[in-house]
Formats: C-alpha cells, sequence, structure tokens
C-alpha cells in the first residue's frame, strides 16, 4: 500500500501543462476524477488478491472455514430449513487468473451462501397490493448505497401473499441478475424484492462486507436478446476469492479506511471545481461588463497570461466561448473605425430594396426595450428586417423512400456548426421538388432547430448538397450583401440571443419556437466592415479556445494511460 500512497498524486491529477515549462504541481482544477474512480477499483482488486493487508499464519485457513460452512448448511438441509442445492463443478485452472495466498481459496459463490431467493411483482391493477408498510425493492433501488435501508414502493401483506416476491431478512446481500446487473447492496430492512433481484444468505463464517466488496470487482456478463439478464447457475458458478474469516474483518476495515480517503479527495477535487468555478466566472464578467473595448482589452491582457490555469476544463472553456460571442454582439471585441458606414444607413439600404414578401409591423425598438448598449454606429433590429426569409421545413412529414431518394433533415441532423445527414430518412425527387417550391436550402441560408430540446441549435450552410426539411428545422436566410450570415449566426449563438429565443418558446407537448416570434427577435447590427471583422475575431478566438480544449483531451487521456499502467503495475508488484 505504500506504493498506492508515494504516488497519490498520479491517481489524482493530470499532467501538468507544457505551459507552465511542466514544472510544479498541477492546479486543483486540473485534477482528474479518473483517477480516484481507479484508485478505488484498485483497492478492491488489491483486497481481493490477497495484496491489501499482510497475512497472519496464526489464522485458520480458509479450507477450515468452507468444512464449517459445508457443515452448517448440512445441518440445515437436515432440519429442513433450506434445499439441497445441486453440486457445483471444482474450480478449473484455467478460472484461476492468478495464484492467491497459501491460506486462501478459490471457491464458487454457490459454496459459500446458505440459501438464495428469487422475487416477484404483485399486480398493478390491484391497488389493494400497494401502499402498504412492506418495503419492496427493484432495481432501481439497488446499488445506489452500500446499505439498503429503504425502497421507493412498498407494498401490503396482501400483495405480499399474493405474488412470488419474497420477504427477505435483513442482513443478506442483493443482487440485480436482469437489468442493471453488477449492482448490489446489503439489506439493514426486511425488504420484499422482485423478480430482476436475487438475495444471498450468507453464513456467520463470512463477512459479508468483504463480499460486497468482492462482488464489485466483477465484470457480470448476462445474455438474452431483449434485456441482458444472469441465470442463477451462472450467478452461483461465479469463482470467489476465499480468505481466512479474521482476515476478512482485516480486509474490510482497509478497505473503509482507504474508501474513506477517497471520498475526501473527492470532497476536495469539488471544493477545487467550486473555487476555480467561481474564479472563471468572476474574471469572464470583467470582459462582459467592461465599459467599451478599452475597458475589454485591459481586462483581457490581464487574463490572458494565465490562460493554463484558469480554463483547466471544458466547462471553463465552454464559458469563454459563450464571453467571447456576447462580447462580440455588443461590440466590445473589436475597436469601432469612425469611418465606417453606421448600420443606420445600411438598415436604410435594406429597407428601401424591399423584401420577397410584406412582413407585419412591429413597433419601434425603445431603450427600454433594449437587452444591453451598444456603440453609437450599430442599430438594433428586428430579425425580419435583417432577412430576405424566415421560414421552416414540411409540417406533414412527406413518404419516405430507399437509400436512392433525397435527404430529410430533422432536429437530429442539425449539429452545432454543421449538418451531418448520415442518419436520416429519404423522399424522392419529386416529392423533393415539391417541397422546394416552398423552401429550398441555400449557400449562406441558416439552420436552426425550432422544436425539441435542442432549439436554437444552429449552422450556416456553406456548399449545400441537396435535401430537404421538415418542421423542426427553421430556415433563416439574411438579407445579403449587407448582413453577414456568420455575424447574424454568432448573434443567435450569443447568450443573449439563446436567451431572446428561450423567452420565445412555447411549452407545450414540447418546445417550439414559432416563425412570428422569430421575426421578433432582436439583434444588435453593426456596420458592414465591422461584421467582417467581429466574424474573422471571433474566428480566431474560437480556434484559440478548441486548441485550449484538444491540449484538455490530450492532457486527460495521458494522464489515464499513466493511471491505467500504475494500476497494472501494482497488481504485479
Amino acid at each position: 500500500m505504500h506504493l498506492i500512497a508515494d504516488h497519490l498524486d498520479i491517481w489524482t491529477a493530470a499532467p501538468v501543462s507544457k505551459a507552465n515549462g511542466g514544472r510544479g504541481r498541477v492546479s486543483a482544477a486540473n485534477r482528474s476524477p479518473y483517477g480516484i474512480k481507479k484508485l478505488r477499483e484498485l483497492i478492491l482488486e488489491l483486497a481481493v488478491r490477497g495484496m491489501l493487508v499482510e497475512q497472519n499464519p496464526n489464522d485458520d485457513p480458509a479450507s477450515v472455514l468452507l468444512e464449517k460452512i459445508a457443515k452448517e448448511k448440512a445441518r440445515l438441509i437436515k432440519e429442513g430449513k433450506i434445499k439441497k442445492q445441486k453440486p457445483l463443478p471444482k474450480i478449473r485452472e484455467e478460472e484461476k487468473p492468478y495464484e492467491l495466498p497459501t491460506n486462501w481459496n478459490w471457491v464458487r459463490l454457490g459454496d459459500l451462501i446458505l440459501d438464495i431467493a428469487g422475487g416477484g411483482t404483485p399486480s398493478r391493477n390491484n391497488s389493494a397490493f400497494w401502499g402498504g408498510e412492506i418495503p419492496w425493492a427493484s432495481v432501481k433501488d439497488v446499488g445506489k448505497t452500500k446499505f439498503l435501508n429503504s425502497t421507493i414502493d412498498k407494498i401490503t401483506v396482501e400483495g405480499l401473499e399474493n405474488s412470488s416476491s419474497n420477504l427477505i431478512p435483513k442482513g443478506c446481500v442483493i443482487v440485480c441478475t436482469r437489468m442493471g446487473l453488477g449492482k448490489i447492496s446489503i439489506n439493514f430492512i426486511d425488504v420484499a424484492i422482485n423478480q430482476d433481484l436475487k438475495a444471498l444468505r450468507f453464513p456467520e463464517n463470512i463477512d459479508i462486507n468483504y463480499f460486497y466488496n468482492f462482488f464489485l470487482t466483477q465484470d457480470v456478463k448476462g445474455t438474452g436478446m431483449t434485456v441482458a439478464g444472469i441465470r442463477q447457475d451462472d450467478l452461483l458458478n461465479i469463482p470467489v476469492q476465499l480468505p481466512p474469516l479474521a482476515e476478512q474483518h482485516r480486509i474490510v476495515a482497509k478497505v473503509d479506511e482507504l474508501m474513506a480517503l477517497c471520498d475526501r479527495l473527492e470532497q476536495q477535487q469539488g471544493d477545487s471545481s467550486a473555487t476555480h468555478q467561481t474564479l472563471v466566472e468572476t474574471l469572464l464578467a470583467t470582459l462582459t461588463t467592461a465599459a467599451d473595448h478599452q475597458g475589454f482589452a485591459e481586462a483581457w491582457h490581464r487574463i490572458a497570461g494565465h490562460f493554463d490555469t484558469l480554463f483547466t476544463t471544458e466547462e471553463s472553456i465552454d464559458q469563454l466561448k459563450q464571453a467571447i460571442l456576447q462580447l462580440a454582439v455588443q461590440g466590445k471585441l473589436i475597436p469601432q473605425d469612425p469611418n465606417d458606414e453606421p448600420a443606420s444607413v445600411l438598415l436604410t439600404k435594406i429597407a428601401k430594396e424591399g423584401k420577397l414578401k410584406k412582413q407585419k409591423s412591429l413597433p419601434e425598438i425603445s431603450e427600454d426595450d433594449i437587452p444591453h448598449a451598444i456603440p453609437t454606429n450599430w442599430s438594433w433590429a428586428y430579425f425580419q428586417n435583417v432577412t430576405a426569409l424566415i421560414t421552416d421545413g414540411e409540417h406533414a412529414t412527406p413518404p419516405r423512400v430507399s437509400l436512392a431518394g433525397i435527404p430529410m433533415a430533422t432536429a437530429k441532423n442539425i449539429r452545432d456548426g454543421f449538418i451531418d445527414l448520415r442518419d436520416t430518412d429519404f423522399v424522392s425527387e419529386e416529392t423533393a421538388r415539391k417541397c422546394w417550391k416552398r423552401c429550398r436550402p441555400e449557400h449562406d441560408d441558416i439552420l436552426m432547430v425550432c422544436v425539441g430540446a435542442t432549439t436554437g441549435r444552429l449552422t450556416v450552410i456553406k456548399e449545400p448538397e441537396k435535401f430537404i426539411m421538415v418542421r423542426s428545422v427553421a430556415l433563416i436566410r439574411p438579407f445579403s450583401p449587407h448582413i453577414l450570415p456568420e455575424y447574424l449566426a454568432l448573434s443567435l449563438r450569443s447568450p443573449i440571443g439563446q436567451k431572446q429565443i428561450w423567452e420565445n418558446v412555447r411549452q407545450s407537448a414540447q418546445p417550439c419556437l414559432y416563425i412570428g416570434k422569430m421575426n421578433e427577435l432582436q439583434v444588435s447590427i453593426p456596420p458592414l466592415a465591422e461584421q467582417h471583422r467581429i466574424v474573422a475575431k471571433v474566428d480566431d478566438l474560437m480556434a484559440l479556445c478548441d486548441q485550449l480544449k484538444a491540449k484538455l483531451t490530450q492532457s486527460q487521456e495521458r494522464s489515464e494511460k499513466l493511471v491505467d499502467a500504475m494500476f497494472q503495475q501494482l497488481l504485479v508488484a
């Protein structure tokens, strides 16, 4: 166990960033939950291999323990208290992946238990069977904690008597044998169980806490076409590493001690993560609340020198991306050029050139209505005033055809920044032509999800292939060339844009943003030249964020490989 203690940093921290020159300790925010997970696995694996605590030659060997268990089972069978089990095959050599200490034994699970019981479910159609005082356990109750002290559902005595459920006395081990394979709990209360569980009753010669730890090391494999399960015979035939009883107690005590250490490490990580999160939010707020570009530039300069310690989690990098988008639409990301033609002139040009169709008259945007202040040469506008078309896809789902047809884009195909048509249905060319009369996606159109949980997710079409859309996807066509589609897209992606979208979503069976509400969304419009500069700057900064995320992923992968290597080394130490 000194090897674990001596290398504790390997289990709890990712590699030190090269930005620091590889020197010093890793920041608390970069600590790896994967390492603690693997540390828990290692503790349990060492425990069942006889490598966690020292052996005591004065302990009664496991063979003596097995003799006592066999005698107790024979007595209970003779007294009619348990049923005789069919003989289990001896452990084969190929089932012993490693050598155990000399006073341990390889045994079958069925050799250790006194009894095994299943369960059942009272009829749900009979209200008299439910809502009683008897706790009734199913898969959803098992494995959440080591000890089962309560259940979600309860049944009545009548429900118990009129079903195949069994009342299991406290002090047994409950395992899942259908769904939730590998889940296990020790019941601290008398509990009825359903048909997906088995209750194992152990003799006093077995520390059930040791068996609990052993079972957590098992990768329980099930069979079945619909729901995987493990048959009772296969469960009873699982090989178990059995130490002397006294050593079982010592192992349990040591496991408890080390798991408590893991709990403390996780708590420290949680505290450090919360502190780190607060720090990131505070520093990013200094950017987004800057009065103008000059204030932003000064705040950015202070933060830029600490990127390697600030943005060390995916969450913090995503927060940085959102801050960049917010700054972009506030006019703080880049300096304004007084020589640029003002946005008001641009909007006048759009109005004179006309729209594809007449729009509903909307009230003038007042200062009380605007989401935030903007530079003097910018203007606020409704989406209907800066777009040539806002529509959605087919409301009646078109008839599908084989793979030889035209792809049909739904909400699932609209990703953040691209269209993924690998998993979709198809329509005929004739059906597609009919759909295109109403709405045909073109280059530089914005496609946005407008129905469901991913409402607001969007992409700009580049080099469009032929496809049609359904109702869950909206098409927004910016009024080119005065409005850049990339600028309008980043406005929608920004925290301000997403807030507007979800404030206008109608909640019914599922969230839905209607076309009329899209027309009424408000957007801050910069001069055309500044739109170009903003889009270019956002692209540069997003690329930086992606680089940070890629380095983080590489760092985590290196850390996990290092942890895995240490895991294997300690098992053969």
